[in-house]
């Protein structure tokens, strides 16, 4: 599995974006291979919000490299939130054990801006089952620190499966116990990819569930609710190395809806 074998868990990888604890499932990402390569790329989403909580913008940078057993990945993303700006920052090394074993460590942390962690930790351990190793089992931890102060702590488990043909089937539940208050929370994904990388991938995610605290203003925040988003994600290659990136989102919950879209250019190198 070489680095183009990373957009494969687009669907549902380890997350560094700043996203709200609450709002995304997190399961594996590709295990890397042996050979030295890398990618950059460039992303920028514009979501409209119901019920007068203003536009969302981000304009996300990331970028990775491969070396040896380890896989780098990276990101800075200026975002404008519930008519607050903020930065957040993120990295992870993903490792490869043993042929059948691979892990991986994230941290990221906000500017201070109230709808981003103060910081963040992950770690994930994956391990490849059957001759062929097609089938992935993974459990991960998380701990988030809000700047209000609240706390995240989850345990994640997932599945991944990679048929013969283009498909790669995946899904996953997290359990969140948000504090103060011992707010219990899960949510659910299933997401299907259908393509090759250096041609054309779609990659179709479902997920829904309870949340914990999701802070929507300075010093507000709603507690102990249910969601559910939906998204559709294409990616295309121009040749060997370089391309496009194009996502359609929607999310609800009893508070509002968002309806996002996000473009963006890639390049991969040797």
């Amino acid at each position: 599995m070489n680095i183009k074998a990373w957009v494969l868990g687009l669907s549902a990888s380890l997350c560094l974006m700043p996203c709200l604890a609450e709002e995304n499932t997190s399961a594996m990402p590709a295990a890397p291979a042996a050979s030295d390569t890398g990618f950059i790329e460039a992303e920028a989403l514009h979501a409209n919000l119901s019920g007068g909580f203003g536009d969302w913008r981000d304009v996300t940078l990331r970028g990775g490299m491969q070396r040896g057993r380890h896989l780098l990945r990276g990101e800075i993303s200026a975002q404008r939130h519930f008519n607050t700006d903020g930065m957040y920052a993120g990295v992870m090394d993903t490792w490869t054990i043993d042929a059948d074993w691979y892990g991986s460590i994230a941290l990221g942390a906000g500017d201070g801006a109230f709808f981003l962690p103060r910081y963040r930790a992950d770690a994930f351990i994956n391990r490849k089952w059957l001759p062929s190793r097609q089938l992935v089992t993974s459990l991960g931890a998380g701990y988030y620190r809000a700047p209000d102060h609240h706390i995240d702590r989850s345990l994640t488990v997932g599945l991944i499966y990679y048929f013969d043909a283009p498909w790669v089937v995946e899904g996953g539940v997290r359990f969140n116990r948000s504090s103060p208050g011992a707010v219990d929370s899960s949510q659910k994904f299933v997401a299907a990819t259908y393509g090759r990388s250096g041609g054309n991938l779609v990659v179709a995610r479902v997920a829904w569930g309870s949340e914990g605290y999701q802070a929507i203003g300075p010093g507000s925040s709603i507690v102990g609710f249910d969601s559910r988003e939906r998204s559709l994600a294409w990616r295309h290659w121009f040749n060997r190395h370089s391309g496009v990136m194009l996502r359609a989102e929607r999310y609800h919950n009893p508070i509002y809806r968002r309806t996002g879209v996000a473009a963006g250019l890639f390049h991969e190198f040797d």
